[in-house]
């Protein structure tokens, strides 16, 4: 004998009773997934954003310091047998290196709260890490409305120009530099107009 089996509207109801609940819950899944992704995007985002901040904060120390390689270079010529050793990038004082880079840091809505001098691979240069003044913002993970991202950079100054070991600094001394370009600076004639730009005298650029 077959059995025929009849839906009736209660029975329907029945199953929409069992499903909404499910429904509701998948839904609340979906959202907070979608949620602590777009959390992970800004905190993201944060950190991005402190690293650039954090590397032109470098950048702008050491090419201070650059800077000052170059003025002492220009004031030295002529004044004695030691104006070459400013070639060697290690002369300066970097007095005013930390207020470039709060300067730079500044500029990209940021804070120094970590600075000093540093080195690698011989060459010289500055360590910096920033703190962002703004925050990572409000999101479904607790505790990011008041965090700030945080990140460090160094910086170095290396010289691009080579000079012969026997040059003497008393006479008119050829330098060649990365790039193929070279200039002439003759102790006896010098005129500032006879540096180069302070790019192709040393080179500045973020530590590996």
């Amino acid at each position: 004998m077959r059995r025929y089996w009849r839906l009736t509207p209660g029975a329907l109801k029945s199953d929409r009773g069992q499903t909404l609940p499910i429904y509701i819950w998948m839904t609340g899944i979906l959202l907070f997934v979608a949620f602590a992704f777009f959390a992970f995007a800004q905190a993201a985002s944060a950190r991005n954003g402190a690293q650039s901040a954090a590397d032109a904060a470098a950048l702008a120390a050491a090419q201070d310091a650059r800077d000052e390689l170059v003025d002492g270079l220009a004031e030295s010529v002529g004044e004695g047998d030691e104006w070459l050793d400013w070639l060697d990038g290690d002369k300066f004082t970097g007095n005013g290196a930390r207020g470039a880079a709060e300067l730079l840091a500044g500029d990209n809505d940021s804070t120094v709260i970590g600075f000093g001098p540093d080195e690698v691979n011989g060459y010289p240069g500055f360590w910096v890490e920033i703190e962002t003044n703004y925050t990572v913002g409000d999101s479904v993970i607790p505790g990011t409305e008041s965090t700030h991202a945080k990140a460090e950079a160094t910086a170095i100054i290396k010289p691009r120009c080579d000079l012969a070991p026997s040059a003497d600094p008393e006479k008119a001394i050829e330098f060649d530099c990365d790039g193929g370009e070279s200039f002439e600076i003759d102790p006896d004639e010098f005129d500032l107009d006879d540096l180069p730009d302070a790019s192709t005298l040393f080179s500045v650029h973020l530590a590996d």
